[in-house]
């Protein structure tokens, strides 16, 4: 076959054109668009290998984004918590300076001023916010954590930030934490507020002085030996009660008492359970030697009888009030009686009982809430045994009661008694009659009408006894107290009663584990709620401790594994505001710790302050070496993203060159050769 011009034309102009376009029309396109492909069909595996980094950036960017965040809020948190401890720091300074014993009411009143001002000072930064976002309150962050009473309203509920796929941090500080934190490591330690003088030398008493000195007598001739009687109870740190008589002659050592009362507790000659001693005021401090425990309660009374007619040596602790109570009567001659009662604890509290109401620190846990207002509160904090934590109403009261007492392992066969005046001052008794379903279930008595305690199963049924919750036992005090007992002992009518009660008022626990009822009726409530185990002050020989106390005339507390901030706080200022260095019944608030151990409170308040500012520090550190880490990930995709789609200029220009001038010689050639077949043609 003969080749024709226009055949080497073809071959040499048609296809290299089409081919030399392409590749130019590519190039000028990575050089303007700066990619090497458009289209997945340009290159598969380029394509699929860049969405897949673009995945990775889009994650890396949310992961980067959350770390930032997380770093405001830590970092933010961390200065907050500087302050905080610089301000407790003042706090300490000024309490060591009201404790100095040289101020005058004047001065003292000015320190708590101050105190008072950084009181307001804590509450703004508890209440500190990031762009409406409060920094301590959980998950809340819409919710202030601090209200004006410095109870807290958040939740403990962290808040985490993503550092990678299954990889989380948390960067927030709870309130719950913070302020009402526990520090497992605190032993727990309680004192007596009645300051014991020496009866017969003056001055205070000590561990060396004897019971006589501590108790007194009348004739002074010490060869005349009166028998003294201790009556103690109180709860270990494990929650078991107990309840013990105590029997020591006048010439035993109040030192050989506090080995009693340590044996009560559980020491032995080799292990202490407890440390017991005597403060500079003869007052009784325990500690625990248990740590993170907040059970640990203690109460006594003693008696002595002058004349031995024996009537101090009672089981019943209602027969003390027989006698006289007022030391100084009976050293004067003008007693009606020789029979001396010494209280120890003092709280203020109303007797339940009409026979020991006017000897107020005989009375333990048969005592009145306390009133304010609407609302009665009680003073004795239910606590879980196995967690120590605070009961909550879904609680079964099994978890919190000692159940080595009466029936073992079981609270069958126990019983509360509760009585008062309801919301329209009329007197209302009440029981709870707690039974195994053995033995008919948990019923309850209320002025004398006997009730089905039901439970929520089908069919409806009177509860087990350690099934009971609190919900319960608060829905029975509401009902006793509102007035509104069921029409009739059925599920429907014991539903309607709680609905109606709950329309009179509420029963309910704090946030620190407190039972409170509120009138919704009026603002001066003229109801009194006393609810005590019926056995409470039975000392006959062998008789059972109670099972658990809501209201005590309880020792107050020094130190304690839970944190409550703001009424730690309080109680110190109050301190100073009363003029009280140490506790004192004589004086203001019958429950106030003193200066003196309000220092110790506050050295523990900065000590979990200092914990906590530690956590947010490791999260902060945390969360800067996610956020390092992932800019230098970004960085890395990216680059290597660009290795992949992106174009290399120089490279794409050299390309653009090559291309340009085979295209040139192209035609040139293609001219050439056109030329010639001219003239051949000619």
């Amino acid at each position: 076959m003969r080749v024709t011009s226009s055949m080497y034309y073809q071959s040499l102009y048609g296809t290299n054109n089409l081919k030399i376009n392409n590749e130019l029309f590519d190039v000028n396109k990575q050089i303007a668009s700066g990619l090497k492909i458009q289209y997945a069909s340009d290159d598969v595996r380029t394509f699929t290998e860049t969405m897949r980094l673009d995945n990775e950036l889009t994650t890396i960017g949310q992961v980067k984004q959350s770390t930032e965040s997380g770093q405001k809020v830590s970092e933010q948190t961390d200065y907050i918590l500087n302050d905080f401890e610089t301000s407790l720091d003042r706090t300490k300074t000024l309490l060591i300076n009201a404790a100095n014993g040289t101020h005058s009411p004047d001065s003292l009143d000015a320190i708590a001023g101050e105190l008072r001002g950084l009181e307001d000072h804590f509450k703004n930064l508890a209440n500190t916010s990031i762009n409406g976002k409060y920094l301590f309150s959980g998950s809340a962050t819409d919710t202030k954590p601090i209200d004006a009473n410095g109870i807290y309203q958040g939740n403990d509920a962290g808040l985490d930030a993503m550092l990678g796929s299954n990889s989380t941090q948390t960067y927030n500080l709870s309130g719950a934490e913070l302020f009402l934190g526990e520090e497992p490591n605190t032993k727990r330690e309680i004192t007596t507020n009645v300051i014991n003088n020496d009866l017969i030398n003056g001055g205070i008493v000590t561990a060396d002085s004897s019971i006589r000195d501590l108790m007194g007598d009348i004739d002074g001739d010490e060869n005349t030996v009166n028998k003294n009687y201790f009556y103690i109870r109180g709860t270990k740190s494990d929650g078991t009660a107990f309840k013990e008589k105590i029997e020591l002659n006048d010439t035993a050592k109040v030192s050989d008492l506090m080995n009693e009362i340590g044996k009560a507790y559980g020491n032995t000659g080799s292990t202490d359970i407890v440390n017991v001693t005597l403060n500079s005021n003869g007052q009784i401090v325990i500690e625990d030697k248990q740590k993170g425990s907040s059970k640990l309660d203690f109460h006594m009374v003693g008696a002595v009888d002058f004349d031995d007619t024996g009537k101090a040596d009672v089981t019943d602790i209602d027969d003390l009030d027989s006698g006289e109570s007022d030391y100084a009567k009976i050293k004067d001659g003008t007693a009606t009686s020789n029979l001396y009662v010494k209280e120890f604890i003092q709280s203020g509290f109303t007797s339940a009982s009409g026979a020991a109401s006017n000897i107020e620190g005989i009375v333990y846990d048969r005592t009145e809430f306390s009133k304010s207002g609407s609302e009665l509160t009680s003073n004795v904090a239910q606590i879980v045994k196995d967690t120590n934590a605070f009961a909550s109403p879904s609680t079964k009261i099994s978890e919190v009661a000692d159940l080595s007492q009466g029936t073992a392992d079981t609270l069958d066969g126990t019983t509360f008694d509760l009585s008062g005046n309801d919301i329209n001052g009329n007197a209302y008794t009440a029981t709870i009659d707690f039974k195994s379903t053995a033995n008919g279930g948990t019923t309850f008595t209320i002025n004398g009408t006997t009730y089905n305690l039901f439970n929520m199963q089908n069919p409806r049924t009177a509860t087990d006894a350690d099934n009971v919750t609190y919900q319960q036992l608060m829905d029975v005090i509401n009902m006793a107290v509102t007035d509104n007992p069921p029409a009739t002992n059925s599920a429907t009518d014991y539903d309607a009663a709680i609905i109606a009660s709950n329309g009179d008022g509420t029963t309910s626990l704090t946030y620190d584990g407190k039972l409170t009822f509120t009138d919704l009726t009026s603002p001066e409530t003229s109801a009194t709620i006393a609810l005590y185990d019926a056995n409470s002050d039975n000392f006959t020989a062998g008789a059972d401790a109670s099972v658990m106390a809501f209201n005590a005339n309880n020792t107050l507390t020094i130190v304690d594994p839970k944190t409550d901030f703001f009424k730690n706080l309080d109680e110190a200022i109050t301190a100073v505001e009363d003029y009280k260095l140490y506790p004192d019944s004589s004086s203001g608030d019958k429950r106030n710790q003193g200066i003196e151990n309000a220092l110790t409170s506050i050295d523990k308040l900065q000590s979990h302050v200092s914990r906590s500012h530690s956590v947010v520090g490791a999260q902060s550190n945390a969360l800067t070496t996610s956020l390092e880490r992932t800019s230098l990930l970004e960085t890395s995709t990216i680059t290597l993203r660009s290795e992949i789609i992106d174009t290399d200029i120089a490279e794409a220009s050299l390309r653009l060159t090559q291309l340009d001038t085979n295209y040139q010689a192209m035609l040139s050639t293609v001219g050439k050769i056109s030329q010639l077949s001219l003239v051949n043609y000619l």
